[in-house]
């Protein structure tokens, strides 16, 4: 997925999802509180926060980022205005550039152009849930990766709220892309995961795609709460040991469907339902009560 040549204009570039359609004052039934003013702030402040660090290589965590005071129209200009902004900012940035990166990542231009890719598609999908048709679908190769970053980036890190009483073994398996994630779960460490499958991580090129995609309409998918926070993570490296090797039957849970669902329910935006549960429901529901991403 090549990146397009020139980013689109920035009064051509829609806002997330459904804002538009719904109004400013339409509730988000994705992020209970909210209304679609609300997730337009958020996003446009974090797109700008984020290429900040892109811009000016920013070594350590940046506090003090604001939401806008504006509403409707002006909004809408200022989200357009911050996604363009972003948008030429990942693509001008050289290959070399060194800022923070809030997990592993193979450079900082990868993790930044990825976790914008999602930042972006998350909140997508929180405005179109203010449509009577909620979210729509994701690319299943995008929607593969971000369960990746979600598995073995934000909840690799030891602030990862997932706990369990004992060791417990949860497994995630994509029917469309053929990705499988094995989560190990315990009382005393954040969930170590382990991934086996075709799908290849988004590139820094690809994922500058995937923002434009992702504000124009190509797709969207979903976070609780979703934002950058400052802890390092391990657990985004290689796998050492393949999640098949485990064998059929020896996951406590298995989560099974398309990419998007399984995207989707992971970043609780969807209800457990939306897609297959084998084995202990209960550790779905700790995941649901557990999991949440939140901004600080």
């Amino acid at each position: 997925m090549a990146a397009p040549s020139a980013p689109p204009p920035v009064n051509h570039t829609p806002p997330p999802g459904g804002a538009p359609a719904a109004g400013p004052d339409a509730e988000v039934p994705t992020c209970p509180g909210w209304r679609i003013r609300d997730v337009l702030r958020h996003t446009t402040m974090v797109h700008r926060w984020a290429a900040s660090y892109v811009a000016e290589g920013h070594t350590t965590y940046q506090r003090g980022a604001v939401e806008p005071a504006l509403d409707g129209d002006a909004l809408l200009a200022h989200y357009r205005e911050g996604h363009a902004g972003l948008v030429a900012t990942l693509r001008a940035a050289p290959e070399t550039l060194e800022c923070l990166m809030l997990f592993p990542a193979p450079s900082p231009l990868a993790f930044w152009a990825r976790r914008q890719a999602h930042e972006t598609t998350v909140h997508r999908a929180d405005a179109e849930s203010a449509l009577a048709t909620g979210p729509g679908p994701v690319d299943p190769t995008v929607a593969a990766d971000g369960i990746d970053e979600l598995l073995r980036g934000f909840h690799g890190r030891d602030r990862s709220r997932v706990r369990t009483a004992g060791p417990r073994t949860m497994r995630v398996r994509t029917t469309d892309t053929g990705d499988v994630w094995t989560v190990r779960l315990s009382a005393t460490e954040p969930p170590r995961a382990q991934r086996e499958g075709r799908s290849s991580v988004v590139g820094a090129d690809a994922a500058a795609e995937v923002v434009i995609d992702t504000a124009s309409g190509a797709g969207s998918v979903a976070a609780s709460g979703s934002g950058p926070e400052s802890v390092a993570a391990s657990g985004s490296g290689p796998e050492s040991v393949a999640a098949s090797a485990l064998g059929p039957g020896s996951a406590d849970i298995e989560l099974s469907g398309p990419a998007d669902r399984l995207y989707l329910t992971l970043w609780n935006r969807l209800p457990t339902d939306a897609v297959t549960v084998t084995g202990d429901e209960e550790l779905a529901r700790l995941w649901r009560e557990t999991s949440g991403i939140t901004w600080s």
